[in-house]
C-alpha cells in the first residue's frame, strides 16, 4: 500500500522482481504501481505458482534468466526480497552480462541471516511438518476477517492482500515450496556466501532497522562482503518492505537504475 502524495519514481532499465518465502509475484504489486513508467517483471518462483516443482537456488536463478529471455530483455536490474535476494545474487554470479544492477531488500543472502529455527525447518521430515503446521496456523488465522483487520492495521498491510496470503498458506503446494526453500537456504548459502566478492554489478542493500526475520547485522555484513555495496537502512521498518514501504523500495530501485 503506497503512501499518499508520493511522487512516482521512474527507472531507466527493465526490472526483474524476485519474491521471498512464502510469497509470490503479488508481493511486488505496490512497488510495481510506483514504477509504472518502466518495464517491471514479477514472477512466481518455481513451486510458488501452485503447479510447478520447487527447486534449488540455481533452478530459481535459471527461472529468472528465462523470464528475461521470454520478455526479450538483455540486461535488467534484479531486485530480490528476503530469499529472493539470494536468487538475485546467484543470477548475477551465473550471468553477470544480464545484470545491470542488484537491489537486495531484507536480504537472506549470507549465513548471518540464518537462525537455529532455519536449521530445524530445513530437516527433510520434521522441518516439513513444522513448517506446514506453522503455515496452516497462520492461514487459518488470516481466514478470520477480524484478525485480518487487526493485522492490516498494525502492520499497514492491505486486507485483500492478507486474504490472498491466508488462502495460499493453506495450499499443500505452498508447504512443499516452503520446505524446498528452507533446504536450499541452509545447504547453499555457505557456498553462495563464499562467492559474494565476485559480484561485479552495482549493488544496493535495503534493510529495516526493526527486521526480526533477517537481522540488520546480517545486512550490514553483506554490505562488506559485496564490493562497493551501498546499504540503505529504513528506520522503524520491519521485514516486509515491499508491502509496508513500497515508496522507499521503489525510490531505491529508480535511483539505482538511473545511475547505470
Amino acid at each position: 500500500m503506497a503512501r499518499p502524495g508520493q511522487p512516482e519514481p521512474l527507472a531507466s532499465t527493465p526490472v526483474l522482481l524476485l519474491h521471498g518465502q512464502p510469497g509470490g509475484a503479488r508481493e511486488w504489486a505496490p512497488v510495481q504501481s510506483l514504477l509504472s513508467g518502466t518495464t517491471t517483471i514479477a514472477i512466481d518462483r518455481p513451486g510458488w505458482d501452485g503447479s510447478s516443482r520447487p527447486t534449488d537456488l540455481t533452478g530459481n536463478a535459471i527461472a529468472g534468466r528465462e523470464a528475461l529471455d521470454r520478455a526479450g530483455i538483455e540486461r535488467a536490474t534484479i531486485v530480490g526480497h528476503s530469499l529472493g535476494a539470494a536468487v538475485a545474487v546467484l543470477l548475477a554470479l551465473l550471468h553477470p552480462e544480464r545484470v545491470a544492477a542488484l537491489v537486495l531488500v531484507s536480504p537472506s543472502a549470507n549465513t548471518d541471516s540464518l537462525y537455529r529455527l532455519d536449521l530445524l525447518l530445513a530437516q527433510p521430515v520434521l522441518g516439513y511438518v513444522a513448517g506446514a503446521g506453522a503455515l496452516v496456523t497462520a492461514g487459518l488465522l488470516l481466514a478470520a476477517a477480524p484478525v485480518r483487520t487487526r493485522v492490516g492495521s498494525r502492520m499497514w498491510l492491505d486486507e485483500r492482500y492478507l486474504r490472498g496470503v491466508g488462502r495460499s498458506l493453506l495450499a499443500p503446494a505452498t508447504w512443499r515450496a516452503f520446505a524446498s526453500d528452507q533446504q536450499a537456504l541452509v545447504s547453499e548459502l555457505p557456498v553462495l556466501e563464499a562467492r559474494l566478492a565476485e559480484i561485479s554489478a552495482p549493488t544496493t542493500i535495503v534493510a529495516g532497522s526493526e527486521d526480526r526475520v533477517v537481522p540488520l547485522s546480517a545486512a550490514r555484513r553483506l554490505a562488506t562482503q559485496i564490493r562497493d555495496a551501498e546499504l540503505v537502512v529504513i528506520e522503524r521498518a520491519a521485514h516486509l518492505l515491499p508491502q509496508q514501504h513500497p515508496d522507499r523500495v521503489a525510490a531505491v530501485i529508480a535511483a539505482t537504475t538511473a545511475t547505470i
